[in-house]
């Protein structure tokens, strides 16, 4: 295919700003580095959580949740011990398995005043425990159940639970679909699907519900193919997108008015995916973004969001963020050279 003369110097542009912003630091230049822009910002303890990966190893640190003793419990696919719990200086106070080899999605929910965790490994299985570990149900396939033909991908990627005790299950890396059930475990429905209608989805990576407005309950659903958030009733009808150009993010995470997640990588509009690339995305209550840890500020244009890459190097693929009491970030990764979880303490 020919490049039109347009084109190509839309492609030359983009690489010049690229390199431009291109980082040229290493860490123990710069032990003084901040992260984030305007109110939103923090300083890198990229030592935290570490530990002896003979005795706790990791591959993939996916997803964390804090829960109400202020435990922070991460996610990794390393069947050893999938789950680490530590508290938040970063000290490890236990852990446990259920020898899952792709072990992914990580949600954290409360009945009858007992926490409850949702487990979703990526070879199909979706998994409700208690904080130790124990098994207390599972939700069967939906090829198994019927819902899905037995030409259809089914590989789930996480979940949340809406206040009612529906259980949401996004299918990010199969079929496109997100499947409701309600709180004794049957189904309901399923919307979305593969496509690039409003609707539809490209990597419906994560799910949470958003209760910010103070009105009736919404669910926001990564398109991750689409760099957006897709924002749901809890009946499945779809409301609006929040478009975030350049930025592959994964599961939304709401704290307090804000939105946080993880972006696994970025990219320019001409330029290709760009690997290690990933940063930190903040959106207001008004779903503007208003920082970027690792990344290149936010910029409006006549009220349009400017493409955002990453500018520091800090960040490979972010694939999860957890927020605490005190708003510290703790950033999980996937692909990052088997490294533990960081974290960003607000300044």
């Amino acid at each position: 295919m020919k490049t039109s003369r347009r084109q190509f110097i839309q492609q030359t542009a983009l690489t010049g700003f690229f390199m431009s912003i291109a980082p040229s630091f290493s860490f123990s230049e710069n032990n003084d580095l901040i992260l984030g822009h305007g109110d939103f910002r923090y300083k890198l303890d990229p030592n935290w959580g570490n530990l002896d990966p003979a005795k706790y190893p990791v591959v993939n640190c996916h997803e964390m949740v804090m829960d109400k003793n202020k435990r922070m419990l991460m996610l990794t696919d390393e069947p050893k011990n999938n789950m680490l719990i530590y508290d938040q200086s970063g000290k490890l106070l236990d852990s446990w398995t259920l020898n899952l080899p792709a072990a992914h999605g990580l949600s954290i929910c409360e009945e009858g005043g007992e926490e409850f965790l949702w487990i979703v490994d990526n070879g199909g299985r979706v998994i409700k425990t208690d904080l130790k570990g124990k098994i207390i149900t599972e939700i069967p396939s939906p090829v198994s159940a019927g819902i899905y033909t037995d030409k259809m991908r089914w590989v789930p990627t996480e979940t949340c639970v809406a206040p009612n005790g529906d259980l949401y299950i996004t299918d990010g890396y199969g079929s496109q679909f997100v499947l409701q059930y309600d709180a004794k475990g049957k189904f309901v429905r399923k919307f979305g699907g593969d496509g690039h209608g409003d609707a539809q989805f490209k990597t419906v990576h994560g799910i949470a519900v958003d209760t910010r407005k103070g009105g009736k309950p919404t669910l926001l659903c990564t398109s991750r193919g689409h760099n957006s958030f897709k924002r749901f009733s809890l009946e499945g009808e779809y409301i609006e997108t929040i478009f975030l150009p350049g930025a592959f993010v994964c599961r939304p995470v709401i704290h307090g008015k804000n939105l946080y997640a993880g972006v696994c990588w970025s990219r320019a509009k001409y330029l290709e995916q760009m690997d290690n690339s990933g940063f930190v995305t903040i959106l207001d209550e008004n779903n503007k973004v208003v920082s970027n840890p690792g990344g290149t500020a936010p910029k409006y244009i006549d009220g349009e969001l400017q493409l955002m890459i990453q500018k520091e190097p800090v960040f490979k693929h972010c694939h999860d963020v957890c927020i605490d009491q005190d708003e510290n970030i703790y950033v999980c990764q996937w692909n990052a050279s088997r490294s533990y979880p960081m974290k960003l303490v607000r300044v």
